[in-house]
């Protein structure tokens, strides 16, 4: 979840030369001339720089151009994709394999993985997310990492907070994937319908939330009719198989329809044979068949 030694290095060597000459250029704050003033100097100080450059992102463009430490076109080049930066208040969302999730959940939400410099994330802000952040993120070597300062907010969310950042979450992972490189078109992900169908039955919340798009897709397509069904079942044999094994009943098969259990059998094929008995061929597309196996 973090970027190796060697990479925070470079970017540090790349990074506290840019903010040195926006200082030079605007004089903000006195005694940062060189890169090795950083550490004589509150985060208060050196954020007044990055403020500096955020507002004023051509000045990325004016170092490359006048590249007073001769850094090579490569470093250049590096330091170049920073103008693709992604500046506001996040929610640090969740910590995972490969990098913690950043989540924007304004409209339309957007899920960010990013890297952590020297320290892992869960060691900064601790274990017990979401943690709202207002932070800037950075291309850096096809990933996406933090300028080095973020400022944390003293807030706590209640539950249903929660499920609604949660709801954003799901859609952005929906909508977009979790992004891992800047920049990032802002042009939506190209959905099919049958999979904002999927995603707006995924739970009840969202089919709560979505039933009038859901009834706008399937009226519009009605071939998404036999998915809708079919999405449904699964919800219900989740309820299904519970209640199925409380009461005792293990290797068996059932049909679902509507959210009721129209037929059973010891196989599938016995299933099967009932349906085609008991229901219009026009419905038999619509049913949702699982098997009940031992716990």
């Amino acid at each position: 979840m973090k970027l190796s030694t060697e990479d925070v290095e470079l970017f540090y060597r790349l990074y506290h030369p840019l903010l040195v000459y926006v200082n030079k250029k605007f004089k903000i704050v006195e005694g940062i001339n060189f890169p090795e003033d950083f550490k004589k100097f509150p985060i208060e100080e050196i954020n007044k720089l990055r403020d500096k450059l955020y507002e004023q992102p051509e000045l990325i463009d004016s170092f490359v151009r006048e590249n007073p430490l001769n850094f090579s076109s490569h470093e250049l080049k590096m330091i170049s994709t920073w103008k693709n930066f992604v500046k506001g208040r996040f929610l640090i969302f969740r910590y995972l394999k490969n990098y913690t999730v950043f989540l924007d959940p304004n409209e339309p939400p957007k899920a960010y993985g990013v890297l952590a410099l020297n320290s892992p994330f869960e060691e900064l802000i601790g274990p017990y997310l979401p943690i709202m952040v207002e932070a800037v993120l950075l291309p850096f070597k096809d990933k996406i990492i933090y300028d080095s300062i973020f400022s944390p907010y003293s807030i706590t969310f209640g539950s249903g907070m929660r499920r609604s950042f949660n709801d954003a979450y799901q859609e952005a992972k929906s909508r977009f994937g979790i992004i891992t490189s800047l920049p990032f078109a802002a042009e939506e992900v190209e959905q099919s319908d049958s999979d904002k169908l999927k995603f707006y039955l995924r739970s009840e919340r969202n089919r709560e939330m979505y039933w009038k798009e859901i009834e706008e897709l399937i009226n519009k397509d009605p071939s998404l009719l036999t998915l809708y069904h079919q999405e449904m079942g699964k919800i219900h044999a989740r309820t299904y198989k519970k209640q199925l094994h409380e009461i005792g009943l293990t290797d068996a098969w059932f049909a679902i329809l509507e959210g009721i259990t129209i037929a059973s059998g010891a196989t599938k094929d016995e299933v099967e044979q009932i349906l085609q008995r008991i229901l219009p061929t026009e419905k038999r597309s619509f049913v949702y068949i699982f098997q009940l196996r031992e716990k």
